[in-house]
């Protein structure tokens, strides 16, 4: 059964259509991240499923119930914003009660579900203290004790670690996906980012413009993208002009690209490219290898020239040209990368290439 449901959701704001014919089934238990740009409705897509918003049109199921009329309070739902939302007069433990006051809990219970809260996010010991003696980190797991107190039916997190410092953060994004795996709670979570989408998600859904571009796991939205803006959007990718000149026997698509010449793209890689036609060849960035070494049997290689150097640390990202296109390339290294200016080889496996279809 589908923990949660969307049935062509549209919300309107005036003559401003937020979001368009959304539908999206969440199975139960699952880590479901909804990622796009600002202003692409997936923080409005979260806050109808939590009924801080009325849809336009369209049904939203948990557990099976329309709940379109059902108000927040009688949702069941857990709550975590980016700004933490914690009362700043009220001590930890009162914070992390706070929910649990308005159920069904005797008030004996209540200090043991607490404790059992701070015991999961691995903060014990700090139920007497006030928010704002506590780290920005400290602060977002007491929103998130909060939140799953509760025993909600699903946990809502929009863009909850998007005020922290980099560090911190991907810490906390390992914590929050093994605290949300422990308790089995069905997770919608709401980010721009798209490596927290990719290291947190068992589904990533990805928007642009008020509409879904695709649905899938991060690895098969992350190989396999749907449109150009997925491609774009998650990763940095090479995207070219083609032609399509043929589908073999067994599915694969011959695509005749520039710079590479003739390639052959593994039917799982291009679904959506049919016949012979124009196309585009999607080239991951970390797919392209730069070396001075000649290619091996199966990996095509072109000569091109190093124009910017972007240095990561244990990556770089290059810009380098191939007679008149210019392509990025991230590469790990061990040592010095290559200058600007230097004559190297460019490297690609065909299996490694994407296909979508052209205009």
């Amino acid at each position: 059964m589908s923990s949660v449901t969307l049935n062509n959701i549209v919300k309107r704001f005036g003559n401003f259509t937020a979001v368009h014919r959304s539908s999206l089934d969440i199975a139960e238990g699952a880590f479901v991240t909804l990622l796009g740009p600002s202003g692409c409705g997936k923080t409005t897509n979260l806050r109808m499923i939590a009924g801080l918003l009325d849809p336009t049109e369209g049904e939203i199921l948990i557990g099976g119930k329309r709940v379109n009329d059902v108000p927040i309070h009688k949702r069941n739902l857990g709550l975590v914003f980016q700004n933490y939302a914690l009362f700043p007069h009220k001590t930890v433990a009162e914070n992390v009660a706070f929910g649990l006051k308005y159920r069904d809990v005797a008030k004996s219970d209540i200090p043991a579900k607490v404790e059992a809260a701070l015991d999961l996010v691995q903060l014990p010991d700090v139920g007497h203290r006030y928010p704002k003696e506590l780290s920005g980190g400290q602060q977002q797991r007491i929103a998130l004790a909060r939140a799953i107190v509760i025993e909600p039916d699903v946990l809502l997190l929009d863009e909850p670690l998007s005020a922290l410092d980099a560090n911190l953060r991907e810490d906390m994004r390992v914590e929050l996906k093994r605290i949300q795996a422990r308790i089995g709670v069905t997770t919608v979570f709401v980010t721009h980012d798209q490596s927290e989408a990719l290291a947190m998600s068992d589904q990533i859904v990805v928007m642009s413009a008020g509409r879904v571009e695709q649905v899938g796991a991060p690895e098969d939205v992350y190989n396999t993208p749907a449109s150009e803006f997925v491609a774009n959007f998650l990763g940095a990718s090479n995207i070219l002009e083609a032609k399509c000149t043929g589908t073999r026997a067994d599915g694969d698509v011959t695509l005749e690209a520039p710079i590479f010449g003739q390639m052959t793209v593994p039917a799982a890689k291009a679904p959506r490219v049919e016949g012979a036609g124009p196309a585009k060849l999607v080239v991951r960035a970390e797919k392209l290898l730069l070396s001075k070494e000649k290619a091996a049997e199966g990996v095509v290689s072109v000569p091109a020239t190093v124009e910017t150097v972007d240095y990561q640390g244990q990556a770089v990202r290059y810009f380098v040209r191939a007679g008149e296109t210019q392509l990025q390339a991230i590469n790990m290294i061990d040592g010095h990368p290559f200058a600007e200016g230097s004559q190297i080889n460019l490297h690609l496996r065909p299996q490694d290439c994407a296909a979508l279809p052209g205009e």
